[in-house]
């Protein structure tokens, strides 16, 4: 194809949806990283007519070659796969480089939807100029990728609280909230160890993170209880497929469709844009129901400081022994449509 026969065929891609279609749904996943959120995306992309997206917020940064890593799930540089390459163009003006591009996004990223900015944006909504321009990028950006990929719902992982805030603003868009939590002791443990382009962090700054990420959420979910879901990722191993057949039927999809197998599924090349490393495994994959290699693998002091310092909500999400009290994997929330 020629360069001007697929500019053409890119910017023809429709951004705003076809006329009188329901809204697309945004399967938003938050919470702090090392929670799962992967795994659990990679098992809905395997759904007919939905789409991981992986961390959608760094899209564009990735692209640029100025984040973590510039490869999507398929392996290919972003900038070269046949989803991302044709979406990378729709909002960037002519003759401007991808690299100047993603400098103008991410300025608008850490002016506006930062975690520190969850309450300002599900308060104030569309507030200035800078958020009203990045939540036209973000419009734009989902209806294009459920036109090429036919999706009907997009599951996206990025975790990052003041996004998933901005969600509702969006237009054609309606989002489904999944607050995503794992035990602090286990995502410590996660970060002390390196695996490939993700970097080591310490169990005091694992955890603080974990807290600030997961207030921010819990924000999130007070604000539309009517299409929230509480989820911790130990009930996810514990039980996989039941998990999924909630969260299929929580965005109003059918559980048949489900392609979990007990602990078993078989996952084919995904699209993801970031995300845990592991995203790259295809074939037969079997989710381990156990989670406490933390228990051996993190040192006493790292233990202590994760336990320390995400009081009291360690307490509150059950694993200080306590029940949880109305937090629980909810199997039908939400209206389902």
């Amino acid at each position: 194809m020629s360069q001007s026969s697929q500019s053409s065929q890119e910017y023809a891609i429709n951004t705003s949806g076809p006329p009188g279609a329901p809204p697309l749904k945004i399967l938003c996943v938050t919470g702090w990283c090392r929670n799962g959120s992967t795994i659990i995306g990679n098992i809905l992309n395997e759904v007919p007519e939905f789409f991981h997206v992986g961390e959608m917020h760094f899209l564009w940064k990735n692209a640029a070659g100025m984040g973590a890593n510039s490869s999507c799930g398929c392996g290919r540089p972003l900038t070269e796969c046949h989803i991302w390459s044709r979406i990378l163009p729709l909002d960037r003006p002519p003759g401007t480089s991808v690299e100047a591009h993603a400098q103008v996004v991410i300025r608008r990223q850490l002016a506006c939807v930062r975690t520190r900015h969850t309450w300002r944006v599900l308060d104030r909504g569309l507030h200035s100029t800078e958020i009203r321009e990045h939540a036209a990028l973000m419009t734009r950006t989902y209806h294009a990728v459920a036109a090429l990929t036919g999706a009907r719902v997009l599951v996206d992982t990025t975790k990052i609280p003041g996004e998933a805030a901005l969600l509702p603003h969006l237009e054609g868009v309606i989002p489904y909230y999944v607050h995503l939590v794992r035990d602090p002791r286990a995502v410590a443990q996660s970060w002390s160890r390196e695996k490939q382009y993700c970097y080591v962090m310490s169990s005091r700054k694992s955890t603080a993170y974990w807290c600030g990420f997961n207030v921010a959420s819990q924000a999130i979910l007070r604000r539309h209880p009517e299409r929230s879901m509480f989820l911790r990722y130990e009930e996810f191993i514990a039980d996989p497929a039941g998990t999924i057949d909630a969260l299929l039927r929580f965005c109003g999809a059918d559980p048949e469709a489900n392609p979990m197998r007990g602990q078993t599924i078989e996952l084919r090349t995904n699209h993801t844009v970031t995300g845990n490393p592991d995203r790259f495994n295809t074939g037969t994959t079997v989710i381990r129901n156990r989670d406490d290699s933390w228990r051996s693998g993190l040192s006493m002091p790292a233990r202590l400081t994760a336990t320390t310092l995400s009081w009291p909500l360690f307490r509150r999400y059950g694993y200080g022994g306590t029940p949880l009290k109305g937090l629980r994997m909810r199997r039908t929330v939400g209206p389902g449509a």
